[in-house]
C-alpha cells in the first residue's frame, strides 16, 4: 500500500486525506513543513501546499529532494506559469493549483508514482566481482573494501564492461555508452582510460583486451601485477 503524505494547513486537509483513502491509499496529513520532514521517511509520496504557516514550502519541497527521491506534487493557491516553474526548479515533480479536482489530483499522483517506479527499475544496481564491488547508484567503486577514486568516465566505462561479463565490448560499443558518440571519442581516448583504470585496480587482468574487437572485464589475483 502506498504511503501519502499530505502536508496542509486548511480545513480541506481531511477531505483530501478521506479521498486518497477512498482510492487504497494509506494516507495522513500534518500541518507544517517541519512536521513534514520529520514525517518523510514512512512517505512513498509527498502533497505539499506551498503556503505553510512555518517554513517556505519550495524551502520544503528542496529539503524532501536533498533527503532523497520520495515523490512531490507541489499544490500551488495562484494558476501562474512562474510557480509551477518555481516548484519544478526546488525539486517538484509535478504542480498543480490547489483548486484542482479530486479526480485530477489521483490521476497525477498515479502518473508521478508510474515514472518514479520506471525510473527505479532502470537505476544501474550494483556489480560484485569480488573482490571488486562497483555500486551503480552511489557510482562508488571498492577493491578490497577500499574506495577507489575514479573520474566519471572511467567509472562509466568499468561499470559498462562489468554490466557484461561474459561479454566482448566492442570499442564502438563503448564510444556510443561511455562518450555517446563515435566521434567524441577515439580509441586513443578509450586506450587511456582503459590504462588508468588498470593502474587503480593494481592489475591489468582486471580489463582484459580482445585484439581487434574491444574489451571485457576480467579477474584478478590477489596478489596483483604491475600494470
Amino acid at each position: 500500500m502506498v504511503n501519502a503524505l499530505v502536508v496542509e494547513d486548511s480545513e480541506s486537509i481531511d477531505s483530501t486525506i478521506q479521498n486518497l483513502r477512498r482510492q487504497g491509499y494509506q494516507a495522513r496529513g500534518v500541518g507544517t513543513g517541519s512536521d513534514a520532514l520529520k514525517q518523510l521517511p514512512r512517505a512513498d509520496i509527498v502533497l505539499l501546499d506551498l503556503e505553510l504557516p512555518d517554513m517556505d514550502g519550495l524551502e520544503v519541497c528542496r529539503a524532501i529532494r536533498a533527503a532523497g527521491d520520495t515523490p512531490v506534487i507541489a499544490f500551488s493557491r495562484r494558476d501562474t506559469e512562474l510557480d509551477r516553474v518555481l516548484a519544478l526548479q526546488a525539486g517538484a515533480d509535478d504542480c498543480v493549483v490547489k483548486t484542482c479536482g479530486s479526480r485530477e489530483v489521483i490521476a497525477r499522483i498515479g502518473a508521478v508514482l508510474r515514472r518514479a517506479n520506471s525510473q527505479t527499475a532502470d537505476a544501474p544496481q550494483s556489480i560484485s566481482l569480488r573482490p571488486l564491488h562497483i555500486d551503480g547508484r552511489s557510482r562508488e567503486v571498492r577493491l578490497d573494501g577500499r574506495l577507489v577514486d575514479m573520474t566519471s568516465k572511467e567509472f562509466e566505462l568499468l561499470y559498462a564492461l562489468a554490466s557484461t561479463p561474459e561479454r566482448v565490448v566492442s570499442r564502438k560499443e563503448l564510444m556510443a555508452k561511455v562518450w555517446e558518440a563515435d566521434r567524441v571519442a577515439s580509441s586513443r581516448t578509450i586506450d587511456t582510460h582503459v590504462s588508468s583504470l588498470r593502474a587503480k585496480l593494481g592489475s591489468s587482468k582486471w580489463i582484459v583486451t580482445v585484439h581487434g574487437v574491444g574489451y571485457k572485464i576480467g579477474t584478478a589475483q590477489r596478489h596483483r601485477d604491475r600494470v
